[in-house]
């Protein structure tokens, strides 16, 4: 209980995959949403890999998130679709839409899918990456549960609201930006608190604008309305907060108008009294297919000239070196491919836990 610990890969993915089943998600999506999981803790950020685990097994358990997930159609087009998620599981929705959008590319060059009353779908890049795979670029986008506060206001509005762009390129990885449009996300703080931290300043403020910094305090305020995230840039103008507030709006906008479904304070997963309710979250997928405009060879050439054009550019002093996005991420994947995923002492005695409930036998969390 001391010391953080690596667990095999492919252990702890049968591990989730049996977690989702034993909670009655069918085997075939509980694989999609244990790689969605494992997917965010191979590339580094591990607020939303295993660590979430207990946010759907609550969710499920308390009948606010269905393990069964129905998407109904509700309008399709040559290059478009609205899907209904019926609050199942995010991480199906999203991986089914993304699929769809790229059908969609691929016959006609251009694929565009809105889901609404859906749930928590893990890391944005997931899904973008999966058109990336296939030639493609790709988009994702989602609205969140109200924690960002608009500029110049301190009452949480706007979810975290991630952006994730991906496209392939000539180097062994892709292109991937993948980051919330708030400063940092709950997830982050969950992890801080969960290892007896403070939150940094600057990411969180207080009814009176003030920064917070007591990650359990903040976690138990937020769903009161006590605290809320900045957009990114910060607090005001001077530093952009403005230009993160008009992203987190794009992104409301994309997820639930275009989509017909819920959105701002709509999205919470409490209802006046604080007892659970369906988050029903709004998703938004592109998919473009390169070969529309020019070789595939050649885009890739080109992007990734743009990126090793970026990375050999003049560092700052005691700067090692530039990074482009998504290289950070492929680099530590392949550490985490060979040598483990790393979870710390408290993330392993509740998964431990866990697994006891569920009568699932491991000896990951020994």
């Amino acid at each position: 209980m001391t010391e953080e610990k690596r667990v095999p890969v492919e252990e702890l993915r049968k591990f989730v995959e049996e977690v989702f089943v034993r909670l009655g998600v069918p085997q075939e999506d509980a694989q999609i949403c244990a790689d969605v999981l494992l997917a965010a803790d191979l590339r580094g950020i591990e607020s939303h890999g295993i660590s979430r685990l207990m946010l759907y097994v609550n969710r499920i358990r308390n009948g606010t998130l269905s393990p069964k997930t129905e998407l109904k159609v509700l309008r399709e087009g040559p290059t478009t679709a609205v899907l209904d998620a019926q609050n199942g599981m995010g991480m199906v929705a999203g991986y089914r839409a993304m699929e769809l959008a790229i059908r969609k590319a691929r016959a006609f060059g251009l694929g565009a899918v809105v889901v609404r009353n859906s749930s928590h779908y893990g890391i944005a890049g997931y899904y973008a990456l999966m058109a990336a795979k296939e030639g493609m670029i790709g988009m994702s986008f989602t609205n969140a549960r109200p924690s960002v506060a608009p500029t110049f206001g301190v009452e949480p509005m706007l979810g975290t609201n991630p952006i994730a762009f991906a496209c392939p390129t000539d180097e062994a990885f892709p292109f991937c930006f993948d980051a919330a449009t708030s400063v940092s996300q709950r997830g982050k703080i969950e992890v801080l608190a969960r290892l007896g931290k403070p939150t940094p300043e600057g990411w969180v403020i207080d009814r009176e604008g003030k920064p917070a910094t007591d990650s359990r305090a903040i976690l138990a305020g937020l769903p009161k309305d006590l605290y809320a995230f900045l957009p990114l840039g910060g607090m005001g103008e001077e530093l952009g907060g403005h230009k993160g507030y008009g992203l987190a709006t794009m992104v409301e906008i994309l997820c639930s108008a275009l989509s017909g479904g819920p959105y701002l304070k709509e999205l919470s997963d409490q209802d006046e009294q604080g007892r659970p309710k369906p988050s029903r979250l709004g998703h938004f997928f592109l998919a473009l297919d390169i070969q529309r405009f020019l070789p595939l060879s050649e885009f890739k050439r080109l992007a990734g000239e743009i990126l090793r054009a970026l990375r050999a550019s003049a560092k700052a002093p005691g700067a090692e070196r530039i990074y482009t996005a998504g290289e950070k991420a492929y680099l530590q994947e392949q550490e985490n491919r060979a040598k483990g995923v790393l979870l710390d002492p408290p993330l392993r005695e509740a998964m431990k836990k866990l697994a006891t409930e569920l009568g699932i036998s491991s000896s990951l969390f020994a």
